[in-house]
């Protein structure tokens, strides 16, 4: 499952990043595999997903957030 696919509201475990430097600025801004994230929302038509990390807010681009893999059982 990918973080598009998580439901708003709901927490998960990352379990894997895109390759290249996108992997690199992700890792800059703390995501890295085990961390547990909370999707906050998701804009409509390719726009961007806000997460929520160690009390932090950003937003990840579409493209990206396809290819960030969780895990698809909820956290809590």
């Amino acid at each position: 499952m990918n973080l598009i696919e998580m439901k708003n509201g709901t927490r998960a475990a990352i379990k894997g990043l895109p390759e290249g430097e996108a992997a690199q600025r992700l890792e800059a801004l703390g995501l890295r595999g085990g961390k547990i994230i909370e999707k906050i929302s998701c804009m409509p038509f390719g726009g961007p997903v806000t997460v929520l990390l160690d009390g932090r807010q950003f937003a990840i681009s579409h493209g990206i957030a396809e290819h960030i893999e969780i895990e698809a059982e909820n956290i809590g």
